[in-house]
């Protein structure tokens, strides 16, 4: 009898910590996905700053080597 209970028991456990478990592992899934979001919008973002500074560079550049050629006298 008392074996019974216990697989009673063991069996109300079992139903009742399988869903919880199920849930707590989705959630991890989740905050793990979330996280790979992040780290993928902040990879993009630094690329996308990394690239308008580098073109903001390119133009500081283009214009400075045009103001030279128009002060410079031409030989």
């Amino acid at each position: 009898m008392a074996n019974e209970n216990n697989g009673v028991f063991t069996d109300l456990f079992i139903a009742v910590a399988n869903p919880i478990q199920n849930l707590a592992d989705t959630l991890g899934n989740g905050a793990n996905s979330a996280t790979s979001i992040v780290q993928s919008c902040i990879n993009l973002c630094s690329t996308i700053i990394t690239s308008m500074a580098n073109t903001a560079i390119q133009l500081i550049q283009g214009v400075a080597t045009a103001v030279t050629s128009a002060i410079n006298p031409k030989q």
